[in-house]
């Protein structure tokens, strides 16, 4: 899931964490999951590893040197099917996921779409009311992947040791340094370096992946078979709406389109189109006309503006007179609002198809994110239970679900410039020319939107041959489109054909007779 910063920032802190000591707690349980006519029979494993480091502060080479400081503990659950050969059972697939934020765990894509259990949802979406539930998951990737769900630090369970400071582990860097050493541990201490390996992460979680494809191969000469990357966020020139960044308006527009073609607030001559069509006429509005006018600045004359504001109208729903007063370059907080404003309605950001109320309606911006409200609750539930009731996890500490760490995220590296870690994905593609990625985009998502996922793609600086590497899929749903039923068949089984390009033909090592 994604985040906007908040207009005012706070400071990282930068006082020591005043944590408990970390330790490893592991606990292992038995479970069984019927799929389709196929049952299958895994282990659960959640707890803490505990991330060290040199102890910088003993001297070198005076024989002072204690061994490695513990630094922070990381939680994780992973689910492994049983297999009758070990052998086999080493060469099985494995995909560690993650999500975004920055500052959430690892619940959403768990139980969502991957795990063996999921967050019940009807076919829009809808949570529906508390106390929601949990069900029994056919779509599960365990059928085809042993799953590792990691909570980076300050989220989930995953905390500092004491002494240390949180914030340290709030910056794109030392994030990549932690996830990839759980990572490097979790292969060695589970025999797994011989399986094909998978990321998968969604919002910020795609930004990490792209890093972390990278970064794996830099650091511990791991390189991953494949990437799936759910609701893009790799280049934030794309999404931050900045004076002077003229780059978002356009790739948010084919969205305002979908959206306003979703409530129906389109002309009747639009509304009797399809959804593609309206999305396809959009974009080719977004990256023609609209985008020749805006270059143009205030050079662009009276008649032009009008002509624009009333195209622009056309496909977002908005009035060419609201468009002229927003200098053609509505944000996406003030059309959160403006859609729907005569209705009394906001539309959700996560996903544009769930409607809030707010106090009035005279505000430039929604109150609420509708289409927050609808998960949280439910997946906060969801996770709670599933550790102590099924995987057998107690623990009086709260599991963070989500905490604002995008509010005082640091950026080593990307100072005075946006943040585009496209390049980590081009060098990682170059480096390992079969590494694979998917990637899968919703229509409703006014968080990261599919346009903006798209320009980043055609971006990358990619060789030709290369290109073919990349497939990306569209979803009638939002940021989450795994919670509307016909996205979840779809993408699930996408999911599954990615993983098992791998796994369909065993590799022979040097040696091995034919």
């Amino acid at each position: 899931m994604s985040e906007t910063p908040s207009p005012e920032t706070s400071k990282p802190d930068s006082k020591p964490s005043t944590s408990s000591p970390v330790l490893e707690q592991i606990v292992t349980t038995e479970h069984k999951l019927q799929v389709g006519k196929n049952t299958l029979h895994y282990q659960a494993t959640c707890g803490t590893v505990v991330l060290r480091e040199p102890d910088s502060s003993e001297p070198e080479g005076k024989g002072q040197f204690k061994g490695d400081k513990a630094r922070a503990s990381v939680f994780f659950i992973a689910y492994t099917l049983k297999n009758k050969s070990s052998k086999a059972a080493e060469q099985r697939p494995i995909t560690f996921s993650f999500n975004g934020g920055p500052g959430s765990s690892s619940v959403w894509l768990h139980l969502g779409i991957l795990g063996p259990q999921r967050v019940p949802t009807d076919e829009m979406g809808q949570c529906g009311a508390p106390p929601y539930g949990l069900t029994e998951n056919e779509h599960t990737l365990l059928t085809d992947s042993d799953l590792v769900f990691i909570d980076p630090v300050g989220t989930g369970h995953s905390r500092v040791a004491e002494g240390e400071k949180m914030a340290e582990f709030h910056d794109y860097q030392r994030d990549l340094d932690s996830v990839g050493e759980f990572i490097r541990l979790y292969l060695t201490r589970h025999g797994r370096w011989a399986s094909p390996k998978y990321l998968i992460g969604e919002s910020y979680g795609t930004t990490r992946a792209a890093g972390l494809s990278r970064h794996l191969q830099d650091k511990h000469n791991i390189h991953v078979n494949g990437l799936m990357l759910v609701s893009l966020a790799v280049d934030f020139q794309t999404l931050s709406f900045d004076h002077g960044n003229e780059l978002p308006y356009p790739l948010f527009l084919p969205t305002y389109a979908a959206t306003a073609w979703y409530h129906k607030a389109l002309s009747p001559a639009m509304q009797k189109k399809s959804l593609k069509t309206v999305v396809a006429e959009a974009e080719a509005f977004a990256n023609g006309d609209y985008l020749l006018a805006l270059h143009q600045g205030s050079k662009l004359g009276t008649e032009e503006r009008q002509r624009i504001a009333e195209g622009l109208a056309r496909f977002s729903g908005l009035s060419a007179a609201y468009l002229l007063r927003c200098d053609l370059r509505p944000t996406e907080f003030r059309f959160f609002k403006e859609l729907l404003r005569e209705r009394g309605q906001t539309v959700g950001r996560l996903d544009s198809r769930f409607l809030g109320l707010d106090r009035d309606d005279a505000g430039e911006q929604a109150e609420e994110d509708a289409g927050m409200n609808n998960l949280v609750g439910a997946y906060a539930v969801g996770i709670n239970r599933l550790l102590f009731e099924t995987l057998q996890f107690k623990s009086d500490s709260p599991y963070k679900v989500i905490s604002p760490l995008w509010q005082s995220w640091t950026w080593k590296g990307f100072e005075n410039k946006y943040v585009n870690v496209g390049d980590s994905l081009r060098r990682a593609l170059h480096a390992s020319p079969t590494m694979r990625v998917y990637v899968a985009s919703g229509y409703y998502d006014l968080a990261t939107p599919h346009a903006a996922g798209d320009y980043t793609l055609n971006h990358l600086g990619l060789r030709p041959p290369l290109q073919g590497q990349i497939q990306v899929s569209y979803f009638e749903a939002g940021h989450m489109m795994y919670i509307h039923q016909p996205s979840l068949a779809r993408m699930a089984q996408e999911l599954r054909l990615f993983v098992r390009a791998d796994s369909a033909s065993p590799k022979k090592s040097k040696g091995t007779p034919a």
